[in-house]
């Protein structure tokens, strides 16, 4: 009887492993199974990437153009656009020490809509009594466009945005700076056509800034005025053009 009892533990114990071993077994080729199968589904799913047509004009053409009256025959030489930085400020709706809620809910919305990315709420870095303002208060939102979002954003500002301004004759062509960079701003949010008006509970505008590397006022201009980017015509700008 001594001897039984013995020996079935050690009977027990040898099922165990087998037992365990097959179960593994089994656990792994269902996990295979299922792993196959989410993989197939994300293939599936996933669409091929379509380039912005003003990132293919600037490959096919304006690279050509920078070459050719330019002189850049070597592609890592010939200035590129960076960024594109959207700036809105809210500081001068500051009550006190604190920022309206509806305000901040907007030009949130805004930025969102504008450019589908999430901004970053800017602070305060110091006190200023003169423009009545706290350190740490929320004084602006910004956001940085790269790549895609950043030549779709330009495609819409080209396009959609920039006929929308009321009495509109063409952006400054002299807001560089000794980098290449262009900034100008606008008025007013409803130029975008994903802004709604008639849902906004005040009107403001915001600060745009595109940025380039390697590049030269000249250069930028240059690169801008191929993309189509709506620049003041001469006439416009000469004393008493406008009626």
């Amino acid at each position: 009887m001594a001897d039984e009892k013995k020996n079935k533990p050690e009977q027990h114990k040898g099922k165990g492993p087998g037992g365990e071993r097959a179960g593994k077994g089994k656990g792994d080729a269902g996990g295979g199974h299922s792993k196959k199968h989410d993989s197939g589904a994300v293939e599936a799913s996933a669409e091929p990437r379509v380039e912005p047509r003003l990132q293919t004009r600037f490959k096919s053409h304006v690279r050509d153009i920078l070459a050719q009256q330019h002189g850049l025959k070597n592609p890592m030489s010939q200035p590129r656009l960076d960024k594109i930085v959207v700036n809105i400020n809210m500081g001068r709706h500051l009550e006190g020490a604190k920022l309206p809620a509806n305000v901040r809910t907007t030009v949130l919305d805004t930025i969102v809509k504008v450019t589908g990315q999430k901004p970053v709420v800017l602070k305060a870095k110091k006190s200023v009594s003169n423009f009545k303002v706290r350190e740490g208060v929320e004084t602006a939102a910004m956001v940085t466009l790269r790549r895609d979002r950043m030549w779709h954003f330009l495609d819409r500002f080209i396009n959609l945005a920039a006929p929308r301004i009321k009495d509109f004759r063409g952006l400054s062509d002299t807001s560089f700076d000794k980098q290449g960079n262009y900034a100008f701003g606008l008025s007013e949010q409803g130029v975008f056509p994903e802004i709604n008006m008639a849902d906004a509970t005040f009107t403001h505008g915001m600060n745009i800034s595109i940025g380039f590397r390697n590049s030269t006022p000249k250069l930028s201009r240059a690169i801008l005025q191929e993309l189509g980017f709506p620049f003041r015509k001469p006439e416009d700008s000469k004393p008493g053009s406008r009626k």
